[in-house]
């Protein structure tokens, strides 16, 4: 798939997920380009009428939004909300994910568990048998050591994101590094999300497996935006 064919698959189903806000709710923002199209469309549907509330999972996502006019709140004036849009690394058939390319995934991982729903949009390069991407995991930079230490003993090969034109770490919006850790094909995804969660210095990590009920994922396909609610349809 070219980058231009990826563009329009993204912008499709961003623009879809953006079509299912009714006015009057309160919406998480995840972090992505895909999530970004869906910002754009929502900037026009407030141009028309639209009334909403966003909560963005990271000062990125706050900048973009309100760049498109869209008001913001936060978890504390409402922790239950009504729907999360986000992007994804990967998808299962069981709507398991890996995400956290962007840094932002325990923000995500916050907004998603307050939701009501939440709308997973992706690419169909997205969709997956079994998960197999680098895991990212946001570390308490004390405890990096430990934890790297630790990581390995799990079968992991982790290793600290470098920033991009700049020297050093990433550091997240929480003041955290960011480790991937890579466990090539993942058997199962809820347990070893159990056992990073257990490691005394990790905050989160970017497997998604405790949402799968309420997920709603919308993926751009070459055959246009398809609605996945069952996983006998993910091809």
């Amino acid at each position: 798939m070219n980058d231009h064919a990826q563009t329009t698959l993204k912008r499709e189903a961003g623009y879809a997920a953006a079509d299912r806000v009714m006015t009057g709710m309160v919406v998480g923002l995840g972090t992505g380009s895909t999530v970004f199209y869906a910002m754009e469309r929502l900037k026009a549907r407030i141009g028309e009428g639209l009334f909403i509330l966003g909560i963005p999972t990271s000062l990125q996502a706050a900048m973009r939004a309100r760049e498109y006019g869209i008001p913001l709140t936060t978890l504390d004036e409402h922790p239950v909300i009504d729907i999360a849009i986000d992007g994804a690394d990967q998808v299962d058939p069981l709507f398991r994910l890996i995400k956290g390319r962007g840094a932002a995934h325990t923000r995500e991982k916050c907004v998603a568990d307050a939701a009501q729903q939440f709308i997973v949009v992706v690419d169909e390069s997205k969709l997956v048998r079994q998960l197999n991407a680098p895991i990212p995991v946001e570390v308490l930079p004390f405890a990096v050591t430990p934890v790297l230490a630790r990581i390995t003993r799990i079968g992991g090969l982790p290793v600290i994101r470098q920033g991009v034109k700049k020297d050093g770490p990433v550091i997240t919006d929480n003041g955290n590094l960011i480790v991937d850790c890579s466990f090539g094909t993942i058997g199962d995804p809820e347990k070893l999300d159990q056992d990073l969660c257990s490691i005394p210095g990790i905050i989160d990590n970017g497997l998604f497996t405790r949402f799968t009920k309420k997920t709603l994922v919308i993926a751009g396909t070459s055959k246009g935006c398809r609605l996945l609610t069952s996983a006998d349809i993910i091809p």
